[in-house]
C-alpha cells in the first residue's frame, strides 16, 4: 500500500469451503447442487443485519478517497467499495462505514467490518490472520520527476531511455526499470525508498520509479514541485495486488469474490481505475 512505509506484496491464500448460506432443498425431492453459494443480501451473515459495514482508515487519502469522506462514492476505493456493495444487492443507504486503522485491519482477531478497503496488499503472511478477496487492483509502476525537468513531459517509455533513474534495491520497481524501461545506463540503486526521494530532491537523478500508490504520496507530501510523469505495467514475477480484507473464515468471502470477479469481467473495475487513478489523477499510461 502507498503509505510512508511502502508495502510490497505477493500472492494470497484463499479460504476454502465457506458458504454464505445453505440451500434449502426441502421443497423438492430432486437432488440439489451441494456447491451452490447463496449470495442474496438477506442470506449474508453480516456484522449488522441488513447493513453492509465497510472499514477504512482516517484520514482517507486521495486519490483513493475524496474529501476524507469514504461515504461519498468518490475516489478509487470508495467507488470500488460501492460497486462491490451493488453487486451484493445493497444500495447506498444500506452501506455504513467504520474507521479502522490500517494495521488493525489485517491483524488477527474479530473484526467490526464485513470487509475493509484500504490499499492492503495481499501477502501470504497476512492471509494467515485474515481472508482476502480476489484482487481488485493490480499495482502499477510510476515515474516521478521534478516539474519542468528534462523528462517531466515524457509521453512514452522510450523517451526515458537516457534518463538517470533512481530506484530502491530489491523491489518490483527495480525489476520494472531493468526489464521494461531498459535505460541506456544502469539505474541508480538505493537501499531505502527515502534515499530515492532525497536523490530526486537533490537533483542527483532525473526521475524515480516507485509503485503508483507511493508515487501519489511522493508528489503530495515528500517532494515539492514534483510530478507523476506516467504509469506503466511491470512484466514477469507475481504482481502485487490489493484485496478486500475480511475476518478469518468470513462466511461472505465467496460472495465478495464473486462480486469482485463480476466487476472485473464486465470491465467496471477498469473504468473505475481509469477515472480515479489514470490521466484525470495525473498519471497517464506510458507505452
Amino acid at each position: 500500500m502507498a503509505r510512508p512505509s511502502m508495502l510490497l506484496a505477493i500472492g494470497a491464500l484463499a479460504a476454502a469451503s465457506v458458504a454464505c448460506a445453505p440451500v434449502d432443498d426441502s421443497a423438492s425431492t430432486a437432488a440439489a447442487p451441494t456447491t451452490s453459494t447463496a449470495c442474496t443480501k438477506d442470506q449474508l451473515k453480516l456484522i449488522t443485519p441488513g447493513k453492509l459495514t465497510i472499514g477504512t482508515d482516517k484520514p482517507a487519502y486521495e486519490p483513493w478517497f475524496k474529501d476524507d469522506d469514504p461515504s461519498n462514492g468518490q475516489g478509487f476505493e470508495s467507488a470500488v467499495a460501492f460497486a462491490v456493495a451493488g453487486e451484493l444487492g445493497f444500495d447506498r443507504s444500506e452501506v455504513q462505514w467504520t474507521t479502522v486503522k490500517f494495521d488493525v485491519a489485517f491483524a488477527p482477531g474479530d473484526k467490526k467490518f464485513d470487509f475493509d478497503i484500504n490499499q492492503v496488499s495481499i501477502t501470504p503472511a497476512r492471509a494467515k490472520a485474515v481472508d482476502f478477496s480476489n484482487g481488485y487492483y493490480t499495482v502499477k509502476q510510476a515515474v516521478v520527476a521534478a516539474e519542468g525537468g528534462k523528462f517531466a513531459g515524457a509521453k512514452s517509455l522510450a523517451e526515458l531511455k537516457d534518463a538517470k533513474i533512481g530506484v530502491q534495491a530489491g523491489t518490483t520497481s527495480f525489476n520494472a526499470v531493468r526489464d521494461v524501461i531498459e535505460p541506456s545506463s544502469d539505474p541508480h540503486v538505493y537501499n531505502d525508498q527515502i534515499d530515492v526521494v532525497n536523490a530526486l530532491k537533490n537533483k542527483q537523478i532525473d526521475a524515480a520509479v516507485v509503485d503508483l500508490p507511493t508515487a501519489f504520496y511522493v508528489t503530495a507530501a515528500q517532494v515539492e514541485n514534483s510530478t507523476i510523469v506516467g504509469q506503466f505495467s511491470s512484466t514477469g514475477g507475481t504482481p502485487e495486488e490489493f484485496g478486500l480484507v475480511m475476518g478469518k473464515g468470513s462466511p461472505i468471502k465467496p460472495c465478495v469474490d464473486k462480486a469482485v470477479d463480476a466487476l472485473k469481467s464486465k470491465g467496471e473495475l477498469a473504468k473505475i481505475e481509469e477515472q480515479w487513478l489514470g490521466s484525470a489523477a495525473g498519471a497517464p499510461e506510458l507505452k
